[in-house]
């Protein structure tokens, strides 16, 4: 396989919005991604197998996905599905090589590289957990875990979810829920809406955010489901899976109210407080990063979508959670500055001067609603001492707490060194925020980690293998896979 001008990595909205764009510039484009489908989280469907008549039920703005597929289809951009890549490695401004595994879960030995000009990170996001007792519980999952079980196996978490967190996906999820035969006594949000009206301007420039907010609201009352705001779930009781949760009212700084516990009986409980940026593969790379209305890390990128490192691009939610809408303008942007940089005509400047504009109204309301629904300072303070921070290591808070009092732990990093909360295969991603909040951070701060996903010792072994030799079997492996479907990472 001769050299790409572009590897895309990620096949949700963002990188196929990159992809066909930059193609159809003509670019020689190649797509990865560790799913078998195109879509991504957002666009999750059903398994082939399932044979499911209606895919399009579960899902909000699908034909702009259709219209995003069919460019797909007709643009020659090479998918590369089921590939996990592992790290991006920079030669120079122009030569870039992207290692990936190849497989279902990138169990594959044979290490796949493809070598490009340049690299358009479009990673997603992943959900941000706070955790409370008997949140290890069966019965207790993601809320976008929720809804990927729905969209993609058509399987409901239980027949009586309780949706809990903060963020807008809540809405999306219950009403989701409720629609495919879920009974859902309650949405529990840990903060409230009014925070959107501090920004009314970003109200006023986005009125089709206000149309989805009232689809989900018409689909709660419709389905009868109770809203309740500043509120969070305090415990989950179960004998060895979700019986019931105890829901408390909270204060400003979301620190529980004495007092207010209320038990619902549910046999689910699907929960998530908003989502946080992908953005290993750069930060690896030592690229510059922002502080999010929310608190989170995302990349810091400039108007044409490049990251600090010249040559490598970004779009979607690794520069800040924004949505599918937002994600495909800015892989369209990014594409047309990419194929500037390599010579190519990217067109009109009218074009690019009307995404940029319809991105600024996106960005803005994506930063009035980061802000809305950003976790209160006080969320841990009275976190029990016996309660897992740490599922993968078995951590729980009072062992980051001492580590913190009799030790001297005073960030994430150092608490992680002295117990091993984040040590473990999810890598930090699940508990990182706990963690970092015990040990007196905020969100945890931008890791630099050789290996952004498990990664085979076989697979690692075999790079040794001489250059020439390598790239022969890795061009090979990767042609195989030209024509399969991808999903985002």
């Amino acid at each position: 396989m001769g050299e790409y001008d572009l590897v895309v990595v990620g096949a949700g909205p963002a990188g196929l919005a990159g992809a066909v764009t930059a193609a159809e510039l003509g670019l020689r484009v190649a797509l990865l991604d560790l799913a078998e489908q195109i879509g991504g989280q957002f666009y999750r469907q059903p398994a082939a197998g399932l044979n499911a008549g209606r895919p399009e039920a579960l899902h909000h703005d699908w034909d702009a996905f259709v219209a995003l597929r069919e460019r797909l289809a007709a643009s020659g951009v090479v998918h590369l599905a089921q590939h996990h890549v592992w790290a991006v490695e920079r030669h120079d401004d122009t030569r870039w090589t992207v290692h990936a595994v190849t497989g279902a879960d990138g169990e594959g030995t044979q290490p796949v590289r493809v070598r490009a000009r340049a690299v358009l990170l479009a990673t997603g996001a992943y959900e941000r957990q706070l955790p409370f007792p008997g949140w290890t519980l069966p019965g207790v999952v993601g809320a976008g875990g929720a809804q990927a079980m729905l969209k993609a196996g058509l399987v409901l978490p239980g027949r009586r979810v309780v949706v809990a967190g903060s963020g807008p996906l809540l809405l999306a999820v219950a009403s989701s829920l409720a629609a495919a035969g879920a009974e859902v006594p309650a949405v529990i949000e840990a903060s409230g809406y009014l925070g959107y009206a501090r920004r009314p301007g970003a109200l006023a420039a986005n009125p089709h955010k206000l149309v989805e907010a009232a689809v989900h609201g018409a689909a709660l009352v419709r389905h009868r489901v109770a809203l309740r705001t500043r509120s969070a779930v305090a415990r989950v009781h179960g004998e060895g899976r979700v019986e019931a949760v105890t829901v408390v009212r909270l204060d400003r700084d979301w620190r529980p109210v004495p007092g207010t516990g209320r038990d619902i009986a549910c046999d689910a409980l699907a929960v998530g407080h908003g989502l946080v940026p992908g953005i290993d593969l750069a930060t690896t790379l030592g690229c510059a990063t922002r502080r999010t209305p929310d608190g989170s890390l995302a990349l810091a990128l400039d108007h044409r979508q490049e990251t600090s490192l010249r040559g490598l691009w970004a779009a979607g939610e690794p520069g800040g959670v924004g949505g599918a809408q937002l994600a495909c303008v800015e892989g369209e942007l990014a594409a047309l500055a990419i194929a500037a940089r390599l010579g190519r005509n990217p067109g009109p400047g009218g074009r690019v001067r009307q995404l940029r504009s319809r991105r600024t109204r996106l960005r803005a309301f994506a930063d009035t609603m980061a802000a809305a629904h950003a976790p209160g300072p006080g969320r841990l303070d009275r976190l029990p001492d016996d309660t897992e921070v740490c599922r993968c290591e078995e951590v729980t808070a009072g062992r980051v707490r001492e580590a913190v009092e009799d030790y001297g732990a005073r960030d994430a990093r150092t608490a992680k060194l002295l117990t091993r909360a984040g040590m473990g295969w999810c890598q930090g991603r699940t508990c990182g925020t706990a963690v970092s909040c015990l040990a007196g951070g905020a969100e945890p701060p931008a890791e630099r980690r050789p290996l952004a996903t498990p990664v085979p010792l076989a697979a690692l072994a075999s790079l040794a293998t001489p250059e020439g030799e390598e790239g022969a079997e890795g061009a090979e492996g990767a042609e195989g896979a030209e024509g399969a479907e991808g999903a985002e990472k």
